[in-house]
């Protein structure tokens, strides 16, 4: 398997594992992406990375003409789009009662894209539900960096270390970084650099300065 289809795996497995040691009061906590409870922000996680099954199901575009990073363009949250997605979390949560029945969707969920991943032709091309013309390697990606990046929030919605997997690290920090060189000033790990540059915490004044000489981006939806 390729880097990002064992991070997916990782990632996805270790959620799966901390979803199932919560109890209701765990599911209805606040989060840091408002207005979710735990349980709604669960929901979402879920939705996004079970959208590869019916997306290989469905016929390639003749050609990529969107990247990972690309693809976490401003457009996909505006106000309308945002209130849409938070809506249809909402939904789904209310059709999940229970940590167990959560776990288990989830657990089906992404063993099923994986197994769907593993069937497909390498340079397999998928196009979106915003219509994103892709390779199957970056639109995993993206949903690498959903499970990744919400598991810290969700972490910090627990109280909990954050588990991001090594693997998962390396992937969102390449994706980040496109592959240079955390700045030696920094001296951040992969999970600290993921933390900052997804918006989940502040930045110093010298932080941002090191980040833009680097050319690093932020994710859009790190505000």
């Amino acid at each position: 398997m390729t880097l990002v289809q064992v991070a997916f795996r990782d990632e996805c497995a270790q959620l799966g594992a901390v979803l199932r040691t919560l109890d209701d009061a765990d599911l209805d906590r606040p989060t840091g992406c408002p207005p979710w409870t735990v349980r709604e922000l669960l929901a979402h996680v879920r939705t996004g990375v079970g959208r590869l099954t019916g997306m290989l199901a469905a016929p390639a575009p003749p050609r990529a003409e969107v990247g990972a990073a690309d693809y976490f363009g401003a457009a996909k949250f505006t106000p309308s789009v945002d209130a849409d997605r938070v809506a249809d979390a909402r939904r789904e949560a209310a059709a999940l009662p229970d940590r167990d029945v959560l776990a288990a969707d989830f657990d089906r969920a992404w063993r099923a894209t994986d197994a769907a991943v593993r069937a497909q032709p390498p340079g397999r091309l998928v196009r979106t539900r915003h219509g994103d013309a892709m390779t199957l390697a970056d639109f995993l990606t993206t949903r690498v960096v959903e499970v990744g990046v919400h598991g810290l929030d969700l972490a910090a919605a627990l109280g909990r270390t954050p588990w991001l997997t090594p693997t998962a690290a390396e992937v969102v920090a390449g994706l980040l970084t496109g592959g240079r060189e955390i700045p030696a000033g920094l001296a951040w790990d992969r999970l600290t650099l993921v933390d900052r540059l997804a918006g989940r915490s502040p930045l110093t004044e010298p932080e941002r300065a090191l980040l833009a000489a680097a050319g690093f981006r932020r994710l859009p939806f790190a505000g």
